[in-house]
């Protein structure tokens, strides 16, 4: 080797946001004069800048050269240690490269940015806004969300109302509001309220939104109401002072007169009629009654007949799926992108379809799910397939038995099996069309409670996210999707 370097400082320390200064000396140990060429390589090299990018050293000569680092405040740069290298290449004897390797950390730093979608919110009985927590910071966050009113006027039901964020992912919570009192006439009322994402240590990033509260009937109608009632008692009041007085003058002529108005009294009959005897004959049927052996008997069994064939059986309603659900939001929403979803549980059967971020399972009740059915919207369909347990694996995992299935959007796409003995689903994996969004979940695992927010990466038509568990004895009860 013709070439001695030197890095100094060896490791350094850099904010996002900031810079730092690393020198490369180098001496020409050579007999020969040569040119050497710098390229930095490693996960800082596009925030590096060598100054010169070339130095010419005679035999026996040293140079310094200045090596920059800028990482930007941005996700991108990852917090900690980051390795990095500078290959030095000779002009005279390029095959003698050198590369001496330093060190750099990059420090962390935290910003969050949280949005409610949308900011107002209208209803009667509840509203369901959704508020979006960006991670701008280099690092995992963790964050409670909770809600809060002046004079505690709403309630929320709030889910997840704990999440795992990585560095420059988001995380959708779904929040219920709903009234505590509701207006039963009269105009709406704005319900200001705030909704505060809480990390350990920092003060509690609030985000502010309202709920307007409509009445649940009209104000015209309770004026309409008012005035009818009044007429009514009006009128009830008119008929009771003024009810006319029906008297009848036949009784009191008749008493003028002297004359009784009792009918005269029966006189005793000479021919009382005779009890029929045993032997006598009956009376005739009226017309149209069916007698037993008569030849009326097959008429009327005709006319039963008749009447049992004209009642409709109701049809059966179809059955609901998830590609009935995601075609009618398909419908309302044609530029959108929407996943519904269903879950078959272990003795229970199939889980209505639902859609967008709720939740599908029974989370908590211990009872495995073995079958699940996803159809999409506006993501050029989605594949998936079940992972269920492996008794023979020799580290206690679980396998995929199946291929991937994979269908067009709008088409329910089954995972898993709903026979009697199927097995428990450990989970199962999902993705959408790489060009057409990603596919994000929450899973709540038997004996783990509910885990953070995960998501595959955008554009990657070869990634995908698991929802679930790896372990031969635990088991999927609940999760929800959005993409």
């Amino acid at each position: 080797m013709s070439l001695w370097t030197s890095l100094e400082p060896a490791s350094a320390t850099v904010d996002p946001g900031g810079s730092t200064t690393v020198r490369l000396r180098l001496r020409n140990t050579g007999d020969v004069v040569d040119e050497y060429r710098f390229e930095v390589v490693g996960p800082l090299a596009p925030w590096a800048v060598v100054e010169p990018q070339a130095l010419r050293l005679y035999p026996g000569t040293t140079g310094t050269v200045e090596l920059t680092f800028a990482p930007p405040r941005t996700p991108d740069a990852t917090a900690g240690p980051n390795p990095y290298a500078v290959r030095i290449t000779p002009t005279e004897h390029p095959e003698a490269t050198t590369v001496p390797e330093g060190n750099i950390t990059v420090t962390p730093f935290t910003e969050v940015r949280a949005e409610l979608v949308p900011a107002t919110v209208k209803g009667r009985l509840r509203g369901r806004p959704r508020l979006a927590v960006d991670n701008l910071g280099n690092t995992k966050l963790t964050a409670s969300v909770s809600g809060s009113d002046n004079g505690d006027q709403l309630s929320y039901d709030i889910h997840p109302s704990n999440v795992q964020i990585e560095p420059g992912r988001a995380a959708f919570v779904k929040t219920t509001l709903k009234p505590r009192q509701i207006i039963w006439f009269g105009s709406a009322e704005s319900r200001p309220y705030t909704l505060a994402v809480q990390r350990s240590g920092v003060a509690p990033l609030d985000v502010e939104g309202s709920y307007v509260q409509r009445g649940f009937l009209p104000r015209w109608l309770a004026a309409f109401l008012s005035v009818s009632l009044a007429l009514a008692v009006a009128f009830v009041m008119l008929w009771i002072a003024y009810q006319p007085q029906v008297r009848s003058a036949a009784t009191e002529r008749v008493q003028e007169a002297g004359v009784s108005t009792l009918p005269p009294a029966p006189s005793p009959s000479l021919d009382a009629p005779k009890a029929p005897s045993a032997g006598a004959t009956a009376p005739p049927a009226a017309a149209g009654t069916q007698q037993p052996g008569g030849a009326g008997d097959g008429a009327g069994a005709g006319a039963g007949a008749g009447g049992g064939g004209s009642e409709e059986k109701e049809a059966e309603a179809p059955e609901r799926t998830a590609a009935t659900a995601v075609r009618r939001l398909a419908a309302e929403d044609p530029g959108g992108r929407h996943i519904c979803y269903r879950a078959y549980v272990a003795g229970q059967g199939w889980t209505d379809p639902v859609c967008d971020g709720e939740t599908t399972g029974t989370a908590g009740s211990g009872t495995p799910l073995t079958a699940v059915n996803i159809a999409v919207s506006g993501t050029k369909g989605t594949a998936g397939n079940a992972f269920v347990p492996n008794p023979g694996s020799a580290d206690d995992t679980g396998h995929y038995p199946e291929a991937w299935s994979s269908v067009a959007d709008g088409i329910d796409n089954y995972v898993g099996s709903t026979e009697e003995d199927a097995p428990k689903m450990l989970g199962f994996g999902i993705n959408v069309d790489g060009g057409n969004g990603n596919v994000c979940h929450s899973t709540y695992v038997h004996g783990d409670a509910w885990l953070g927010l995960l998501c595959d990466k955008p554009g990657d038509a070869l990634d995908l996210t698991y929802a679930g568990a790896y372990d031969n004895d635990s088991w999927i009860e609940a999760f929800s999707l959005t993409v």
